[in-house]
């Protein structure tokens, strides 16, 4: 048995199965309601509900607190109805947000790449057509372990062509789900996959040059979206800077090199943390947002900024554009987080992030 949700203000009634979560049911109809980790422990999805009942499922109690559980709050990701009912979201319009209800994918994996030591290149089939905006992501479903938040790391072209989408997937120590993927799937394995998710997408009627900020497996995010602006003509200014801790976890460096000489207005700034003094490395040192304030000596101001990494650089990198005189309206991040990630510090200054 189902109930009837209404989600306001903008007025919207959808069905929930009985057992699904809110956010779930609502971004299946097409419905964005903000959220992050997915797991009840960030609290990015509160809602406030209105009237009904509902079941706050495993809502971490720090994520929602006792006293906001009795004026009526609920976490959206974890939330399921116990009755009709009416919440009311923070729901913010996106100008540049296309409508894509989220749907479920059956996937055949095609190839598996080594990128880095640490970092595998998986290639899945799709059984149907896959509508994304470049920079979303997908939940993949492992065995034995649950969803996992991969971000798409093709182009929304290829994917049209190929039927199929490249994750990019650095191994997590102690983590069941990368380790599962790293070493037990095999070319041929069928998965499971829905999507797609997240509002981290080029704004692209903005004119403004860009700069990507991206560290670790992060550069996916920022790869399909680079490679899509390419892609469509784009001849605004276009920086990377793309930070890893050695050259053999720079992935795509060959890749970012080739495409910047054939693409004028593509620049790209690699930069390794831990790269020895005296090597024969002609990049930067150092870290991202140490790489991008050198790129950028007169500042950030008049940019839109794009960051995707671990939350320490994602912070680093805030501060340095608002250093740089570049503020919240104008610095996208990626929105999903790990259960692991959830704990990190984010700055309380932003609703982006």
């Amino acid at each position: 048995m189902g109930y009837l949700l209404t989600i306001e203000p903008l007025g919207a009634t959808l069905e929930v199965e009985e057992g699904q979560t809110l956010l779930d049911a609502a971004l299946r109809q097409g419905i964005y309601l903000p959220h992050a980790c997915g797991h009840g422990l960030c609290g990015t999805c509160k809602v406030q509900v209105c009237d009904g009942e509902v079941d706050h499922g495993a809502a971490n109690p720090f994520a929602l607190m006792e006293g906001e559980r009795q004026e009526g709050k609920t976490l959206a990701c974890c939330a399921t109805l116990q009755s009709d009912a009416v919440i009311e979201a923070d729901i913010e319009e996106e100008p540049d947000a296309e409508i894509i209800p989220v749907r479920d994918f059956q996937a055949t994996v095609q190839a598996i790449s080594a990128l880095t030591p640490t970092i595998k290149g998986l290639r899945l089939a799709l059984n149907q057509p896959l509508h994304f905006q470049a920079g979303q992501y997908v939940q993949l479903d492992i065995p034995g372990v649950g969803a996992r938040a991969f971000s798409i790391a093709n182009a929304p072209a290829d994917v049209e062509r190929s039927r199929s989408i490249e994750l990019h997937v650095r191994q997590v120590p102690g983590g069941a789900g990368t380790t599962w993927l790293h070493q037990s799937l095999q070319v041929g394995d069928a998965l499971k996959l829905s999507g797609p998710y997240g509002r981290f997408f080029v704004r692209k009627s903005s004119p403004a040059p860009m700069v990507f900020m991206a560290g670790g497996s992060g550069l996916s995010s920022p790869r399909s979206m680079i490679l899509d602006l390419l892609d469509g003509g784009c001849t605004t200014p276009i920086t990377l800077v793309y930070g890893q801790r050695s050259r053999e976890e720079l992935y795509g460096h060959e890749e970012f090199l080739a495409l910047a000489a054939e693409h004028p207005n593509l620049r790209y700034v690699p930069v390794l943390s831990n790269e020895p003094e005296g090597s024969d490395w002609a990049g930067a040192r150092g870290y991202v947002h140490e790489a991008a304030k050198a790129a950028f000596p007169q500042g950030f101001a008049g940019h839109k900024a794009y960051l995707c990494g671990p939350p320490p650089m994602v912070e680093a990198c805030i501060g340095a554009l608002m250093q740089g005189r570049l503020f919240e309206r104008d610095i996208h991040t990626e929105k999903f987080l790990s259960a692991a990630d959830a704990g990190a510090v984010r700055s309380p200054l932003f609703k982006n992030v």
